[in-house]
């Protein structure tokens, strides 16, 4: 049972480089490993999706073409969304355009707190229009929401706005994932599933560390949501240092001894 939860939390991660020092050879690696995580382990799942910044695409695209890794890009001005709507939307497209097939989008948190409500809505609509065929993630940056009640507005609006993720972080302010602001957001899925009969994924990012922690998270996901969740189209950790974590308990479950934290490559 464990060995298995383990496993389908490998097949969550979105395996993400978001730093100014991203170079192709580090993406490249970074794909290499999304692939196979541990090649001790050949029946290992791959992950979920790789996560790169538009500018990096292609070299993502090369790499996994024929993996069935997805390729997900932050857009839309991240991490702070503060910049002109024609602009990220031109952000989004060239993402798309590159080999994307996911969008990573903040919203203007500083619309939406100051009650522009129906800006947000018309700006994640745009980006959602702007995707074409890509899936939506939309990142509430719950840190800066400062209510759960402000939390479940704001995961209701991405909703409607068309979202087909609503994700916590950017992993870029504290605090990002909580397993407080994952109930609210589960919780707002499954009333619009229940509304309208329609699946939308979540996305807990930053801060998620350890293989125990992941476990909480797909517990609590089965009891809120259940089973139809408990996937990569439907749930994922954006949590790259996860991994290793995961990696080294199932490594464990089959050797019987912990390895080294630099028996895993980062990246």
């Amino acid at each position: 049972m464990k060995e298995s939860g383990l496993r389908l939390a490998v097949s969550m991660v979105d395996l993400t480089t978001l730093e100014g020092a991203d170079s192709p050879e580090k993406v490249r690696s970074l794909c290499r490993k999304a692939v196979q995580p541990d090649i001790n382990d050949p029946g290992l799942p791959h992950v979920a999706a790789i996560c790169v910044y538009p500018e990096l695409v292609r070299v993502a695209a090369e790499a996994l073409r024929g993996s069935g890794v997805h390729l997900a890009s932050v857009a839309t001005g991240f991490p702070s969304g503060q910049y002109p709507l024609d602009v990220r939307l031109d952000d989004t497209r060239r993402a798309v355009e590159a080999g994307a097939d996911e969008i990573d989008m903040v919203i203007s948190r500083g619309l939406f707190l100051a009650g522009e409500r129906g800006k947000v809505f018309d700006e994640i609509a745009a980006t959602k229009e702007a995707c074409g065929e890509a899936h939506l993630k939309v990142i509430l940056e719950t840190g800066e929401l400062e209510t759960y009640d402000l939390v479940r507005q704001a995961s209701d609006l991405a909703i409607n706005a068309g979202a087909d993720f609503i994700k916590t972080s950017t992993g870029k302010v504290q605090p990002a994932a909580t397993m407080g602001v994952t109930l609210i957001m589960l919780e707002a899925v499954r009333d619009h599933y229940l509304k309208t009969g329609k699946h939308i994924g979540v996305k807990p990012a930053g801060g998620i560390r350890t293989a125990k922690q992941a476990l909480h998270y797909l517990v609590m996901v089965k009891e809120t949501v259940g089973d139809d969740w408990l996937t990569p189209d439907l749930f994922r950790f954006g949590a790259s240092s996860l991994l290793n974590d995961l990696l080294r308990q199932l490594a464990k479950l089959r050797t019987g001894v912990y390895v080294a934290d630099h028996d895993f490559t980062e990246a």
